[in-house]
């Protein structure tokens, strides 16, 4: 393996290293082991060769997508398929009622439901494909006018409709924080959807054997959000600087 090769290996395995690191001291703070907190790896914005470095390392194991047809193209006929059976592959973008058919061909995972309309066009795909497809709700934790996603408030009931669809299995949550919020702003937000999940979410997996998943932070916030209960923080450019 030439040099430049051997270089960048070398940083990815150890932004992995710190990664892992911090969460460990994360649930070792609050008591948690860390065994039971995955990374997901953002893969969007990676390039395909660090995505390989990694997956191939042992280090990747559940990755995340935001954009159906990008994501269709790299892991499917691109330079990612040859490894897809290796990864658990989330979508965790909005998801448009005309992408859903496509999402669910493409994803294990569908973590950003934040409709009843679009848990119903997801249903009907998986039901043609007899597919059973674990989702996650999107919890809005901010205030952007931008950012999808349903309130604390309006989780319970969103919930019991997907409960209703029998090729959708509801897992959990996934809730994106305030941008550029301070630690405690971070805290707060990040407790009240631990406690919609804890709620919604007693047992550690379902009745379907699915895992249930808090999925709480990205690379700027991911420590407090593993603090705080999350088992699926979303890490991509601590990653792969």
């Amino acid at each position: 393996m030439p040099t430049a090769e051997l270089t960048r290996k070398s940083a990815l395995l150890s932004n992995f290293q710190t990664v892992t690191g911090r969460i460990a001291s994360a649930c070792g703070r609050t008591g948690r082991k860390p065994a039971d907190v995955e990374v997901l790896a953002v893969t969007k914005y990676a390039a395909d060769e660090d995505v390989i470095t990694l997956i191939q390392a042992g280090a990747i194991k559940t990755a995340g997508e935001n954009k159906v047809q990008d994501a269709r193209t790299k892991w499917t006929s691109g330079a990612l398929a040859p490894l897809r059976a290796r990864v658990k592959l989330h979508f965790i973008g909005h998801l448009q009622t005309n992408k859903a058919k496509a999402a669910v061909e493409t994803f294990d995972w569908i973590d950003s439901i934040d409709s009843l309309k679009i848990a119903v066009e997801v249903n009907r795909h998986a039901e043609a494909l007899g597919k059973t497809m674990p989702v996650l709700i999107q919890l809005k934790l901010n205030d952007s006018a931008a950012q999808s996603g349903v309130t604390p408030a309006q989780a319970g009931e969103l919930l019991a409709g997907l409960r209703g669809l029998k090729n959708l299995v509801p897992c959990g949550y996934l809730g994106i924080a305030p941008a550029g919020a301070q630690p405690e702003k971070l805290k707060a937000v990040f407790a009240e959807a631990k406690k919609i999940f804890d709620r919604d979410f007693p047992a550690k997996s379902g009745d379907s054997g699915f895992k249930t998943y808090l999925s709480l932070g990205m690379s700027g916030d991911y420590e407090l959000a593993v603090e705080a209960g999350s088992n699926l923080p979303r890490v991509g450019s601590s990653l792969f600087a």
